[in-house]
């Protein structure tokens, strides 16, 4: 039996391998999954992946970040185990912590048995000693509640390891991240060293929110995911809202492509770009008009500050829209 699962978990890895052999290989397999990867962000995921790296994803928010490692889980299959970063966030959340519920009723049991493990007939020392023994199991892996950075390295067959929105972490737990993600392994001081049973393929994703640590950038491959231009935003669309006319697709990206250089609070993201398009193919617009536009502005524009300054330039963004419907 034992055999037969190392036979097809040696059979996995390998189809693994094969599916990341080049970066070719891996645009293709995320093609699939319905990621469009230009040739830095495939070229990225296949060297990480043989050199055993973390990757960094930096970018402004909505560029597809933490879809990457969605992505990457769905094209290995392998499970996503995701850690979501927020200021505070300590070892006890993602870590590890203790579970002392079952610790308190073990010390009631340990209580009710109290008199039958120091019994009269022996000393203070031998009682001691007895108790010391039940003092290990308290603190062991039986009581241990594994958090995700734990879970990911103890899951047999590997998985993915999604580190979201580090940079809304403090420096703190940042520098406490450094020894799993060097070494894949993490210190638990009542039961020692943990190392991962298979290495798992790490994300972390930032928004650019504060600087991170020169430490932390060491141990990764560095890929910044920037908005796409135009070409690749109307694949990207044409992927996942195939429903779209070839007419209303370069419509909607050029509009959304010129309204990024204005200046708003949050520039729309692929993902709103995408919502768009749906809500276009829903009210079953043939064209992308003036009154059509204004009446979908919240659905790609999540501040009213940024509604008003779309509104106001409208009378030069409409030429834009009038030419696009000609072309």
């Amino acid at each position: 039996m034992t055999e037969t699962r190392m036979d097809g978990k040696e059979t996995m890895n390998e189809d693994r391998q094969n599916r990341i052999a080049s970066w070719e290989a891996v645009q293709q397999g995320f093609r699939g999954t319905g990621y469009i990867a230009d040739r830095v962000i495939a070229t990225t995921v296949y060297l990480a992946w043989h050199l055993g790296k973390p990757i960094l994803v930096e970018g402004p928010a909505g560029v597809g970040k933490t879809e990457l490692a969605k992505t990457a889980a769905a094209f290995l299959d392998l499970p996503l185990i995701r850690l979501q970063c927020y200021e505070g966030l300590d070892e006890a959340k993602a870590l590890y912590e203790w579970k002392y519920g079952k610790q308190l009723l073990y010390t009631q049991l340990l209580k009710d048995k109290l008199d039958e493990i120091v019994s009269r007939d022996n000393g203070f020392a031998s009682a001691i000693d007895k108790l010391h023994k039940y003092d290990d199991i308290f603190f062991s892996r039986h009581f241990l509640e594994p958090r995700p950075l734990l879970k990911a390295l103890e899951h047999p067959d590997g998985a993915v390891l999604l580190i979201d929105e580090i940079d809304k972490a403090d420096e703190e737990f940042e520098a406490f991240l450094l020894e799993i993600l060097s070494e894949y392994q993490v210190s638990i001081p009542e039961i020692g060293t943990v190392s991962a049973a298979s290495r798992p393929f790490v994300f972390l994703t930032s928004n650019n929110t504060r600087e991170l640590s020169e430490a932390l950038k060491r141990r990764c491959l560095h890929l910044f995911i920037p908005f796409p231009d135009a070409a690749l935003e109307r694949r990207i669309v044409r992927s996942r809202v195939p429903d779209l006319p070839e007419k209303l697709e370069k419509q909607l990206v050029s509009f959304i492509q010129e309204i990024r250089g204005l200046d708003l609070k949050k520039a729309p993201s692929i993902s709103e770009t995408i919502d768009w398009a749906r809500v276009v193919v829903l009210l079953h617009a043939e064209r992308l008009t003036t009154e059509v536009v204004r009446d979908t502005l919240h659905v790609f524009l999540k501040y009213q500050d940024d509604v008003h300054t779309v509104e106001e330039r409208m009378p030069q963004l409409a030429p834009l829209l009038l030419r696009n419907d000609a072309g």
